[in-house]
């Protein structure tokens, strides 16, 4: 008997055993996810519904611009044939509590001739009247409608002051800008249409551009490699056609680098607003074929058309990690010329995938 019960109780614990190695992990996981789901439930409890805009600009961590992505994410870029511009006829007319400040720069300009200085050039520009999006029926493919108006020089100037006194006592950013609707403005506002493109060399180095202290807009930050403005004289042959903006951008990489057409590939990435100035761009990214980047130095010491416009041309390795702590570096974080970082941004993730380079990023930002 005393057998028996001896035998009862080594089967009794070796099936307690059994049971709680069975049992026992998976009742500790299921306790494990009660008490983070109650946390969670906690947590979620003092939050209310939120709204943000839909539409946001281009920030990384502690860098934020004024740059709006209205179209393009860098993965596919946009191919020239589905980019459609439009000029019209009438010229842009500031409001007439504006058209005194036109007035003001034609006599500034004529005073800096008068005192044997460099007056300010009135070069015919164009404004843009409207950006619209549609798609192709089939596959969706987006295709871009661009409306342009002309324009001048003194008329781009005269509307860049968005803050100053009209004689109600409003501004012309007050009074026509809607914060929460970057898209709409009207065509004097907006006389401002440039080509960006980042450059990336042979040795894949990143070219990276210092404005002259001598230009009148934005002196002095870091930009993109190439930044060439839509003209109305050189572009539309005066005003017999639309501008090509491929064509545009060939003509900056010859003019601000010295580059001819057949030593890079070109990639229109996105259209890109500054909702601060009201300037819109098209993005583009260049690889050179051939030309490292110390070629690249060789070349523009035999000559560049706008060398003027370049105070300072920095060389940086074409890498997510490194191009991201060059954004991101204490003296020049808050230097950069609006649209730039985000060119920057697109053109990594053309070259790396959206996902690399968001990690990176993620990454990067966490540890500052």
């Amino acid at each position: 008997m005393g057998g028996i019960d001896v035998a009862n109780g080594v089967t009794g614990a070796v099936l307690g055993m059994l049971c709680a190695v069975l049992f026992q992990q998976p009742l500790q996981n299921a306790w494990y996810r009660l008490r983070r789901r109650s946390r969670t439930a906690i947590r979620s409890m003092g939050r209310r519904e939120e709204t943000g805009p839909a539409w946001r600009t281009f920030s990384l961590g502690p860098l934020h611009t004024s740059a709006l992505i209205v179209e393009g994410d860098g993965d596919s870029p946009i191919p020239p044939e589905a980019v459609f511009v439009h000029v019209l006829d009438e010229e842009v007319r500031l409001p007439p509590d504006m058209a005194p400040w036109r007035d003001e720069i034609a006599e500034e300009s004529e005073h800096l001739r008068a005192e044997g200085r460099t007056p300010l050039w009135n070069g015919p520009r164009y404004a843009v009247e409207s950006f619209d999006i549609s798609r192709t029926p089939l596959d969706e493919t987006p295709q871009v409608h661009l409306r342009l108006r002309p324009t001048d020089y003194y008329t781009f100037l005269a509307a860049q002051q968005l803050d100053r006194r009209l004689p109600d006592g409003t501004t012309p950013r007050s009074r026509y800008l809607d914060p929460e609707r970057p898209l709409q403005a009207p065509d004097f506002l907006q006389c401002s249409f440039a080509v960006n493109i980042a450059v990336v060399t042979a040795d894949d180095m990143l070219v990276v551009s210092r404005r002259s202290d001598r230009v009148r807009m934005a002196p002095g930050v870091w930009n993109s490699s190439v930044n060439e403005g839509l003209s109305r004289h050189i572009d539309s042959s005066g005003r017999r056609g639309a501008p090509d903006l491929h064509a545009v951008a060939r003509r900056g990489m010859r003019e601000e680098l010295s580059l001819e057409p057949h030593e890079y590939t070109l990639d229109l990435l996105a259209f890109v607003l500054d909702t601060d100035r009201r300037h819109w761009s098209g993005h583009f990214f260049a690889r050179l074929g051939t030309l490292s980047s110390r070629d690249l130095q060789e070349r523009m010491s035999r000559g560049v058309p706008d060398r003027w416009e370049h105070e300072t041309i920095d060389y940086v390795p074409f890498r997510p990690a490194t191009v991201v702590k060059y954004l991101l570096r204490p003296d020049r974080v808050h230097r950069w010329a609006p649209l730039a970082p985000a060119l920057f941004h697109l053109s990594l993730v053309h070259a790396y995938s959206r996902t690399l380079v968001e990690r990176v990023e993620a990454q990067l930002v966490r540890r500052l």
